[in-house]
């Protein structure tokens, strides 16, 4: 008997259909059965059945002699299903990887429930992807199992049946089934969780749900609508047979007065025709199953007592009033806007022509982030070496915690931070200022840029469109013009971006300010790093930063970080950089030996806490060498990133540390010591000493001598050898690094 039925109705989803079967063929777990249920689909979706079938025997095709609908099909698949648990699925839905390995382990770690609810995230056909807005409600924390009456919130969630997996011997043992028509979803979702002994929930992404441009059956306009009426006679009927379900009645009023409002504010669904039609039967429906007692939000009250009176002429009056409402709303703020921008762009004129202060300093890094990177570590130089400075930081409001006491901060868009572009007499940048920024006369732009480039950048990515991605190139080198220094670390990034961002600039060939804290924090601090960010003492903590994939739309983990934590064994911590892990939409649950990162400012502080590096194509592995600790890349899709973004120089053939192709061959990596034994060292020897030459704790003061000092005598300072340098050691701990389980 298999663990799960995945039972997959097919109508008319034969574009789809490829790639349902597969998501769910490709799950890490494979104690399961599939039952696709052709419902005479005038389309491939039965040839397309069959295919499977043949090719794989946990796959059963069924095919109906007639078409049904989609409840029937449901109730066919459910008639075949020997499975523990029922998991639906539409045929142009997807199951994410891992999917029912998370839905298996919640179900084993909670006891067996009769239903688990689960996460989804609204994929559309761009590409983009956005988790259910109330996936709180998902929160597991409380008792593992519970009943619908603890956590009535759970009814908020959308009321579909492909977002639970369902105990089939409670199913069996309820007789449930679906019933024909649209809807079929209604009087099946709500008996269900309201009968049920025991619920859990697993706050996890478990199902992409398709949104379709067109063809979805719900959005198409046809009297079939009116089945929802049918559908609530139905549940309704059920709480009527089970009095101690007598509770749960005021609040399925509620819940189908708000489906009916819903229904008829939607103007692609019903025919103009039978609007009215509609709103009787509404109403008549509301005076037959009315029953006071829920809550109701003070918006909706009168809408709710309208359709219950059957006044539709006024409710159609009330809702007109209140979309004009929201549209004089809207135009009354893009006014506002177009003043306000009219007013900036006017100050900012003024401020032109108002005299530069010749101490004032505006620093910005990573397009309006918090205080981080190499403006960061050179905003900090300047406060100590220039007397009478006065420097200001431009980031979002939400980081301007982050900015040190004596810095000024300034929100991007605002007076404040227009007149400081305007009359500052330096500008600091690792990426762009705004586009209408005028470069004064006396002003002194220092780009700083965000590390070695390894990927294509500038205007190389002119014969790359896919990296490009509507890239300005016009906009890009007017931009490029206004820079008076342009900070490199090393001799192989000044050769590339002087070719991609031509322009008179200087390049100064000083380091990389942002790295000069690797050579100048000590044990203790690296220990209190370490504590801060919840490792555990005596771990060994890998630190797994991937880089973006401009070929992908969606963003989708490379590495099985939970697979991988299970093979380094107990004294082993992931630090996860990566927001995409969880795939679309949201966060998987959290493993106690994975620590999510993702949102953590400064990088320098997760290298620093490290004791090794995962990554890709990142530019850290240039910055992280200079700790002298172990370095491991993931290179499984290294033919698609190279020809989609493309590298300046084959990182396999001169890599920081050991590389791995797949998967499987990281593991080993890992299981045998390879990771950090000489040929790694020997690796991270050769590439530190071409990419960090002058990285020595003293970029920062190089920069600000020559750009805020305006000395050139003895610049650049003298740089140690690379085996007199001192990087920040980790502290001594005892068992770190242990034998790694096979």
């Amino acid at each position: 008997m298999p663990r799960f039925s995945v039972i997959v109705p097919a109508f008319r989803v034969q574009a789809y259909l490829h790639a349902c079967l597969d998501s769910v063929l490709a799950q890490s777990f494979k104690d399961y059965e599939i039952v696709v249920v052709d419902d005479c689909s005038p389309d491939a979706c039965g040839p397309i059945a069959d295919e499977y079938a043949r090719r794989d025997p946990r796959v059963t095709a069924l095919h109906l002699p007639r078409n049904t609908g989609l409840g029937p099909a449901r109730n066919a698949g459910m008639g075949r299903a020997a499975g523990d648990y029922l998991i639906f699925l539409d045929g142009d839905d997807t199951l994410l990887p891992d999917a029912l390995q998370t839905i298996a382990d919640r179900i084993d770690a909670t006891g067996e429930p009769d239903v688990l609810m689960y996460d989804y995230a609204r994929t559309y056909w761009t590409g983009r992807s956005v988790r259910n807005v109330l996936a709180a409600h998902l929160d597991e924390g409380g008792p593992a199992r519970f009943r619908l009456t603890d956590r009535p919130e759970l009814l908020q969630l959308l009321m579909v049946v492909w977002n639970k997996a369902y105990r089939r011997a409670f199913i069996e043992a309820e007789g449930f089934t679906f019933p024909p028509g649209y809807y079929e979803d209604t009087p099946w979702t709500y008996p269900v969780l309201m009968s049920a002994g025991s619920i859990a929930v697993l706050d996890s992404v478990c199902v992409s749900y398709r949104q379709r441009r067109r063809g979805n059956i719900l959005s198409t306009t046809s009297e079939k609508h009116f089945d929802v009426f049918d559908q609530y006679d139905r549940v309704f009927a059920f709480i009527d047979a089970r009095p101690e379900l007598a509770l749960w009645r005021p609040v399925m009023f509620r819940r189908m007065l708000d489906h009916f409002s819903a229904l008829f504010a939607s103007r692609d669904r019903l025919p103009h025709h039978s609007r009215a039609a509609f709103f009787r039967r509404a109403a008549a429906s509301c005076r037959r199953y009315r029953t006071p007692g829920a809550p109701v939000p003070r918006r909706a009250l009168l809408r709710h007592g309208l359709l219950r009176l059957g006044a539709r002429r006024t409710y159609q009056a009330l809702s007109g009033a209140q979309r004009l409402g929201g549209r004089l709303r809207r135009g009354s703020a893009a006014v506002r806007r177009a003043v306000r921008g009219a007013a900036l762009r006017a100050h900012y004129r003024i401020q032109l022509r108002l005299p530069l202060r010749s101490r004032d300093a505006v620093f910005a890094a990573r397009g309006g982030g918090g205080y981080t990177g190499s403006p960061a570590a050179i905003e900090a130089k300047v406060r100590e070496l220039v007397p009478g400075v006065r420097t200001a930081w431009i980031c979002r409001s939400v980081d301007a915690h982050t900015v040190p006491t004596g810095t000024r901060h300034l929100a991007p868009g605002t007076f404040a931070h227009w007149t400081a572009l305007a009359r500052s007499t330096y500008l600091v940048n690792d990426a762009a200022f705004d586009r209408g920024l005028v470069k004064r006369r006396g002003q002194v732009l220092l780009q700083t840029h965000e590390g070695t480039p390894l990927r294509t950048v500038g205007t190389d990515l002119l014969d790359r469109p896919a990296a490009a991605r509507g890239t300005d190139f016009e906009q890009l080198l007017r931009s490029v013009d206004t820079w008076d220094f342009s900070l490199s670390a090393n001799p192989h990034s000044t050769l590339v971006r002087e070719r991609a961002y031509p322009s008179a600039y200087l390049t100064l060939e000083y380091g990389s300010p942002r790295n000069d804290v690797y050579h100048r924090t000590g044990p203790a601090d690296v220990a209190r790093l370490r504590e801060t960010l919840g490792i555990p003492a005596g771990s060994t903590a890998l630190l797994y930063a991937p880089t973006h994939r401009d070929y992908r739309r969606v963003q989708r983990p490379a590495l099985d970080l939970e697979r991988l934590v299970r093979v380094l064994g107990p004294q082993f911590v992931v630090l996860a950089r990566a927001p995409q892990l969880a795939g679309p939409g949201g966060h998987r649950a959290p493993h106690p030996r994975i620590i999510d990162v993702s949102g953590h400012r400064s990088v320098e502080t997760l290298a620093l806490a490290s004791d090794a590096l995962i990554t890709d194509y990142a530019s850290l592995m240039f910055d992280y060498v200079n700790l002298d600790r172990p370095v491991v890349l993931h290179l499984a899709d290294i033919e698609a990133y190279e020809a989609a973004r493309g590298t300046y120089f084959d990182i396999t053939t001169f890599p920081p540390g050991i590389v791995a192709r797949g998967q499987d061959e990281l593991f080993d990596i890992f299981a045998t010591g390879h990771w950090r034994g000489s040929r790694s060292a020997e690796l991270r020897a050769a590439f530190r000493a071409r990419f960090c030459p002058y990285d020595d704790g003293y970029a920062a003061e190089r920069v600000v001598r020559r750009v805020f000092l305006g000395e050139t005598d003895g610049l650049p300072l003298p740089v140690p050898s690379a085996a007199r340098r001192t990087p920040a050691a980790l502290p001594a701990q005892d068992g770190a690094g242990a034998g790694v389980k096979s």
